[in-house]
């Protein structure tokens, strides 16, 4: 939403939220509340995204949970947590109520597996189908075989119909349960006892393993994304007390035992460790902290005890932003998957009037034509023709291809993004900070007129001792040993040219070629590439030191894996002078450098890259979010690097890289590709079921059996197609 209009963000739980087409007409139905400017269901997470008008945000809030409660009863509808708490609700909803309280679903069967309400599904699927065969083998009298017949019909499915009048009183007629109810009432009515109880029960075990699928799916992502700490150890008075991480607040003090997970950022105050920050950053190296290092929710601690100061409360802290932008995640929809939500708007109505008329019009049209034939070819039609696997799956595909992402240390903020990583054909870098580490370190040290290395070193350091530049601190940091301060007098720093001491009795100078040319020392230029720190001992040239930003281990093999999917060109931007750019640009690869240029001539300098695609292909920047905003914001899908220190790379960002290494990137986009691939794959597979079946109902062909078959059976191999997503391994 821009900022300045007036509209509020609210987010709610819908708990029990088990079938894709209540989603959809959960979406649909609060879409048209006046005052709602949009609303988004993410089926795989169950949530409610929706913004309305903030002068009348409570009245509006209130009509949605109305109008939930109406068009699905079965549902309950939750805050999602009040924003001391983020994702609590949420968090919860995953990982805890699964395994406890089972949510009644829009089925009739469990939404979360207690082992009881699976029992009693499965008790109730068994005695229908026992008093079935019962009534079929036995040699019964017409009347007694149709009711034992509607017995069995009515403990496996009574519920079904149940719910298709509740649905029909309120106005709710096109959904599954209205589909097999009146398909298996119909097949009643043609006398079709045992196949109207057959297909209850076969459509009712569909589902079941359905559910199972759609839950493990939802475990998994959110067992992905289970990073949230359950509680932080506050130290007070020399008492440790267990509490909620909500509770801590800045400045307290903390307590993490091994294998416990870091609950808040913070700064260790004592104590030494081995960090595992997979669970943030993918990365499978352990990570050293000791006192003085600062520590990121999320973390996992190995071995050692650790005392942290918070510095952030948990609302601003790493994890809740991560878990806030993964859940937020699919309430940007993709392209396909609006599509599948217009197609599903208009799809059923039509299949409803075309199943009317192959009932009614080829009896009055051709003799010797049954109502009763055409009647049974028209349900059959209508079965095939529910648009579950298509509904189901295409969210879960994309919510998995997240959540894959994020396990491998790539937040992405949408599905929207992670299908627009499939068109990406040109990849903008910035050098400092993104292909290189953005900190300087001596290259090199050529001594002249008869001074060693190590005293040309020593007497640059001791030169740079009080300059903060990170030139002068790399300088130090090479030499390595203490530096005293009585032995420096009369320090004096020339602006834009250097700095000028006496140090041991003698004058030093270090700087650039202009404080050479200053006081008149001759020199040679040197030909080496970097930012050249010339010294000079008592007015005689003493030789010069290089130094250089180091570029990133993994730099030249993320310019590879871009290469190798197909990416058409590399661009690289740097302030830096051109001679330094083009030789980090042949180091790595890039097709083309662009140098010397200002923050605000690099988005310049996008366009007239945009300007050269074509209208399907995107543009990415890679940035690592300092000074980098607007462009990230500027490209069609902006990527900030090392994006857990910048807030505002976070914001500005459509994906954050949240560990160093360009070549995630490449990992994102095979990520995005095996998705939309795993997608389409669904989308092509259920179409082509569909349309066979449709052809065989209306000829007579399939039966109620393959009916089911091609609603429940599609949808289910659907699901667990779409769980491969979760499965993809990084490149």
């Amino acid at each position: 939403m821009e900022t300045g209009s007036p509209a509020v963000k609210r987010k709610l739980v819908l708990e029990g939220l088990d079938c894709a087409n209540c989603a959809l007409k959960i979406e649909n139905g609060v879409q048209k509340i006046d005052g709602v400017s949009a609303c988004s269901v993410n089926f795989a997470n169950q949530t409610l995204t929706l913004e309305m008008s903030s002068d009348r945000s409570d009245d509006i809030l209130e009509q949605t949970k109305m109008k939930i409660r109406t068009l699905e009863p079965g549902i309950k509808v939750l805050d999602y947590g009040a924003a001391s708490k983020p994702n609590h609700a949420h968090h919860q909803d995953h990982s805890h109520d699964h395994s406890t309280e089972a949510a009644e679903d829009g089925h009739g069967h469990t939404h979360d597996h207690a082992a009881e309400s699976i029992k009693v599904m499965v008790a109730r699927l068994i005695t229908g189908l026992a008093i079935g065969a019962a009534a079929f083998a036995l040699p019964l009298s017409e009347e007694l075989e149709w009711i034992l017949f509607l017995v069995a019909y009515l403990i496996v499915g009574g519920d079904i119909v149940f719910k298709a009048l509740k649905n029909i009183v309120r106005g709710q007629v096109f959904d599954e349960y209205f589909l097999m109810s009146i398909a298996t009432v119909g097949a009643f009515m043609i006398g079709e006892y045992p196949e109207g109880v057959a297909v209850m029960l076969f459509y009712q075990v569909g589902e079941l393993f359905q559910s199972i699928a759609v839950n493990r799916s939802r475990k998994s992502i959110g067992a992905l994304m289970d990073i949230r700490p359950d509680f932080a150890n506050l130290k007070s008075d020399d008492e440790i007390r267990r509490v909620s991480p909500e509770e801590v607040r800045i400045g307290d003090f903390i307590v993490v035992r091994p294998g416990e997970k870091v609950p808040l950022d913070g700064k260790v105050i004592e104590g030494l460790s081995a960090m595992d920050t997979s669970a943030l950053t993918g990365e499978s190296l352990p990570r050293e902290v000791a006192a003085g290092d600062d520590v990121l929710s999320g973390f996992m601690n190995k071995n050692g005890v650790l005392t942290i100061e918070v510095t952030k409360e948990f609302g601003e802290s790493t994890v809740a932003k991560i878990l806030d932008l993964v859940e937020n995640a699919s309430s940007k929809k993709a392209p396909t998957e609006n599509f599948i939500t217009k197609f599903a708007r208009y799809y059923t109505p039509f299949v409803v009037i075309v199943a009317v008329l192959l009932a009614i019009l080829p009896p009055l049209l051709f003799s010797g034509e049954t109502f009763a034939d055409w009647v049974y070819r028209a349900l059959v039609f209508l079965v095939i023709s529910c648009p579950c696997a298509l509904v189901v799956s295409i969210p879960l595909g994309f919510f998995g291809g997240i959540g894959a992402s994020s396990k491998n240390g790539v937040l992405v903020k949408g599905s929207n993004y992670l299908e627009a990583l499939n068109d990406v054909k040109y990849v903008v870098f910035d050098k400092t900070g993104t292909l290189t580490k953005g900190a300087f370190k001596v290259n090199g040290i050529y001594p002249q007129n008869g001074w060693t290395e190590q005293e040309l070193l020593r007497h640059a350091a001791f030169a740079e001792m009080h300059s903060t530049h990170p030139i002068a601190q790399s300088i130090r940091e090479a030499y390595g040993q203490e530096l005293n301060e009585e032995w420096v007098a009369s320090y004096n720093e020339i602006s834009g040219h250097g700095i000028q001491v006496r140090f041991e009795g003698r004058e030093v100078l270090a700087g650039n070629a202009k404080l050479m040319n200053q006081e008149n020392i001759k020199f040679t230029a040197p030909s080496e590439l970097g930012t050249i720190v010339h010294v000079a001992i008592d007015k005689q040239y003493a030789g010069y030191l290089v130094i250089a930003d180091e570029v990133k281990a993994d730099s030249a093999q993320a310019i590879r894996l871009l290469k190798n999917l197909g990416i058409k060109k590399i661009v690289m931007l740097t302030g830096d002078i051109k001679a330094v750019g083009e030789a980090v640009g042949k180091k790595l690869g890039v097709d083309e450098v662009r140098s010397e240029l200002l923050p605000q001539h690099k988005v310049e300098e996008l366009e007239k890259i945009d300007r050269q695609k074509s209208s399907k292909e995107k543009i990415a920047f890679v940035g690592d979010g300092i000074n980098d905003t607007p462009v990230l914001a500027r490209a069609d899908v902006g990527v900030a690097m090392g994006g857990l220190g910048s807030d505002s790379a976070i914001e500005a960002a459509d994906i954050v890289i949240m560990t160093d290494e360009p070549s995630k990137l490449a990992s994102a986009i095979k990520i995005a590709k095996r998705t939309r691939r795993i997608v389409w794959q669904n989308i092509i597979f259920a179409m082509l079921v569909k349309a066979v079946f449709l052809l065989l109902g209306a000829f007579g062909v399939a039966t109620m059996w393959e009916a089911v078959f091609s609603d429940v059976g599609v949808t289910l191999l659907a699901v667990l197609n779409a769980m491969r997503v979760l499965k993809i391994k990084p490149i």
